[in-house]
């Protein structure tokens, strides 16, 4: 037979648990939107070799790898002014661990999509 102390500090216990789950279902739930909102929005990406790929969002998983579809491939240039001409790629995947950083292009926050 238990006391009504330990069962009181069973109920805290359960509650306290249920409490971090919701918190961390919310935080999911948040970060899954803010990438749904990302969804085919032009990103440039820079990768551990100096190269940028820059194209269109279409997915991701859990271990940070990218899809752009649209992809252009803009290389390490020597001088800094000039970037050269982009090699198209279309489609492209970016390993997760070759992701230096991550631009949302502003353009492509602003505009929205109308229906015709």
């Amino acid at each position: 037979r238990r006391s009504p102390e330990a069962l009181m500090a069973s109920q805290r216990e359960e509650n306290s648990t249920q409490m971090q789950n919701e918190v961390v279902e919310l935080a999911y739930s948040l970060a899954r939107c803010k990438l749904e909102n990302l969804l085919n929005k032009s990103m440039r990406i820079r990768m551990t070799d100096g190269r940028t790929l820059v194209g269109l969002f279409l997915c991701t998983d859990r271990d940070c790898n990218v899809i752009l579809g649209s992809a252009q491939e803009f290389l390490k240039s020597t001088d800094s002014l000039s970037q050269g001409e982009p090699r198209v790629l279309g489609l492209a995947m970016i390993p997760g661990h070759h992701v230096v950083s991550i631009e949302v292009e502003t353009e492509s926050l602003q505009t929205t999509t109308h229906g015709l």
